[in-house]
């Protein structure tokens, strides 16, 4: 087939995908090309809704009439992976995916693949390493693929916003792919460094070879706008006034999950018909979300970042940002959903004075220091099997999605492997790279700094925009708010801000017990495995808030925060906890209560507890014994191996315990994991507690 009748091929395949009268773009035909006829390897850097999606359904379409096999595309969200699928259906292409949510679907979709009835398989980067896929199913796919698809390309990079340790293992599938196995790489967000990197990547086993097409990063229906309030409650009560003036549908993102919820529930409350959405969303709660959006069912989304790249809603009519992502370039990606079926869609980020504390959290969440990592190494040295990642925590200082960090990127470099049954070393040298981290850190710190200065340019936002992702051809809108002069007005009505005030001034957040012990407490010679028997176990609890609460969080961190000093509890809170109290649903009403002993702030719980028994009229009988230094805070496994040898009951608290005529309020201020309480309940309990109620001030979660 010469070149002019592969492009008219293509272009009937476009109108069946995309519409009479469709055409493509110059640089869509480009890729097609150089992946069909020259089976070359390619980097697509376009714009969101540019069509990158249709280069590589047309060229496996036009592939696959060649008689070549089946089109691999590597996908990192169940979002994104439903829309490609619904998407190549419109193209008479037929799509599976073997993803974490569908494992009872992958024996068919294996059969199907063999039988050459699937044209696409979308799979997620962390696929490739499950021991079954990369044992069984991988190789196969390797010796057959028409081609090898790469989405969301810059989270291959280091420097990527979204570096994800899973995609480095793409550059051992694209040295093991056969000759002549074209590769087709997409991202909306890389700038020159990441572009660099992710091309020499895709030339791995390919004499460097591989071709580069950027384009235009403008968005011409975007809206960019910058709306300072001066606290949290200002900020959503705002949102609640102006929200129903936005055009459509949208999405509302938050930083955290605790805010997605909180958000939502305003909203609701204010009659809004909106969902929360995070990763924390339960699969089938997530997809119906998604088709509610989708469907104009809802106003919006409060999400998170679970919610972002490739989420393909064409008329999407705004885009809010209640604080600020840490990266312009996360930034652009997300406000990337708006937009691209409609003339105008409304973009407005209300940044928050805590933005840089949450930045600052997930930053603490980098890569380990070297001693951490080599206790990793170390144990799965020493081990004389396999050993899954809660086996492991006992032995390393570190918390469970640390740990499987470090897992990740020791595999993809080859130090460790994940096999049936868990990890084990290879033998293989590794060298702790902290040069390449730091450069890492510092990068991530610049980026937090420019998004800092887009809230405070006067020029062009979307120019600024651009030119954080390098584009060449950068000229200010005329559409945001600095270049028509045209602001959002930040006035509230007094009742709007009544209404919100009292809604984040509601105390009050349950909080689930502990059920079972971490594995492998038996190696910390800690005798505690498997369920905590029912009648050791704490009920639900209570808390005022959490520290992360759009509402309660900056008070409570003031109380109970890393820097917070100890001093007696203000009334204003302890009003607050008899709010809680009188509204907790309990099967028996407590009759006393017992302290946990804290190291940090003994006089604030102190205050706590005895002023809730004097106005409960509950027995104070004291606090637990602690001895020793404070626990150490790395993981479960290792904080209750601590916490055992720290926490007992003294013989005379024992007694007042036993003698109680009803349940125990036990009293603390913060729950983290919950291992303290838990503990502390169950010692409760032995000592012939009816009932433990665990009562903080604040949690974490």
């Amino acid at each position: 087939m010469d070149t002019s009748t592969l492009r008219d091929r293509a272009e009937t395949l476009l109108q069946s995908l995309a519409g009479e009268g469709a055409r493509l773009r110059d640089d869509q035909w480009t890729a097609i090309e150089a992946l069909v006829a020259h089976r070359r390897r390619a980097l697509v850097v376009q714009r969101t809704g540019w069509g990158k999606s249709a280069v590589y359904f047309l060229a496996t379409a036009l592939l696959r009439e060649r008689g070549n096999g089946p089109t691999v595309i590597i996908s990192p969200l169940l979002a994104l992976m439903r829309n490609q699928i619904s998407a190549a259906a419109r193209a008479g292409i037929h799509a599976a995916t073997m993803n974490s949510a569908n494992p009872q679907e992958w024996d068919q979709v294996q059969a199907a693949i063999a039988a050459g009835e699937v044209d696409v398989l979308l799979v997620s980067p962390e696929r490739l390493n499950n021991p079954d896929f990369r044992d069984t199913v991988l190789p196969k796919l390797t010796a057959s693929a028409g081609l090898l698809v790469v989405d969301e390309a810059h989270c291959i990079s280091d420097w990527g916003h979204d570096f994800r340790p899973d995609y480095r293992r793409l550059r051992t599938l694209l040295k093991d792919l056969p000759d002549g196995v074209p590769v087709l790489a997409t991202t909306a967000t890389a700038n020159d460094r990441v572009a660099t990197d992710v091309a020499e990547q895709l030339g791995i086993g390919n004499g460097g070879d591989t071709l580069v097409l950027r384009g235009s990063l403008d968005r011409e229906s975007l809206h960019l706008s910058v709306a300072k309030l001066p606290t949290s409650q200002a900020r959503l009560a705002w949102l609640a006034e102006h929200l129903e003036e936005l055009p459509g549908s949208g999405i509302i993102y938050t930083l955290t999950v605790a805010a997605a919820h909180d958000v939502a529930g305003l909203l609701t409350e204010r009659g809004y018909p909106v969902a929360a959405y995070t990763g924390k969303t339960d699969p089938a709660d997530r997809q119906a979300a998604e088709d509610d959006l989708l469907n104009n069912n809802v106003k919006a989304l409060v999400a998170t970042s679970a919610l972002g790249m490739g989420f393909d809603k064409p008329d999407l009519g705004f885009v809010v940002h209640l604080g600020a992502p840490s990266s312009p370039i996360a930034y652009y990606q997300q406000v990337g959903r708006a937009g691209r079926g409609v003339d105008r869609a409304e973009v407005i980020l209300l940044p928050g004075h805590e933005d840089k504390d949450i930045w600052a959290y997930f930053g603490s969440l980098a890569f380990p220091d070297e001693l951490r990592v080599t206790q990793v190494l170390n144990a799965l040295a020493y081990a004389d099997r396999p050993l899954s990642t809660p086996a492991l925590e006992p032995f390393v200082e570190l918390s469970r999605s640390r740990l499987e960090m470090v897992l990740k990127v020791l595999d993809v470099d080859g130090a460790v492997r994940r096999v049936k049954g868990g990890w084990e070393g290879t033998g293989e040298e590794w060298r702790y790279d902290k040069e390449r981290y730091a450069r890492v850190s510092a990068a991530r710190t610049n980026e937090q700094n420019a998004m800092l200065a887009y809230l405070e340019t006067t020029g062009c936002r979307m120019e600024y925009l651009r030119k954080q992702l390098d584009d060449p051809e950068a000229t200010p809108c005329g559409r945001c708010d600095n270049c028509t002069g045209k602001h959002w007005d930040t006035t509230i009505s007094d009742d709007v801000v009544d209404a919100t005030r009292q809604r984040l001034r509601r105390p009050g957040v349950e909080v689930a017990p502990r059920k079972m012990w971490p594995t492998g407490m038996a190696g910390l010679e800690v005798p505690l495995s498997g369920r905590l028997p029912a009648g050791e176990q704490a009920e639900t609890g209570q808390v005022v808030g959490r520290v992360t609460d759009v509402g309660w969080g900056t008070r409570l961190r003031e109380l109970v925060g890393p820097s917070a000093a100890d001093t007696e509890l203000p009334d204003p809170v302890f009003q607050a906890c008899i709010e809680v109290l009188k509204g907790w649903q309990w099967a028996e009403r407590p009759v006393a209560v017992v302290e946990v002993p804290s190291a940090t702030r003994p006089r604030l719980v102190h205050s706590l507890a005895t002023k809730l028994a004097s106005i409960g009229r509950l027995d104070y009988l004291g606090a637990m014994t602690s001895t020793g230094p404070p626990p150490r805070q790395a993981n479960s496994a290792q904080r209750l191996a601590d916490l055992w040898n720290r926490l007992s009951l003294s013989e005379e608290l024992a007694a007042e315990v036993a003698s109680a005529a009803g349940p125990i309020l036990l009293v603390d201020d913060l729950i983290d994991t919950g291992w303290t309480m838990t503990l502390s309940a169950r010692l409760l309990r032995q000592a012939g507690a009816r009932a433990v109620l665990p009562f903080a001030l604040a949690s974490t979660s």
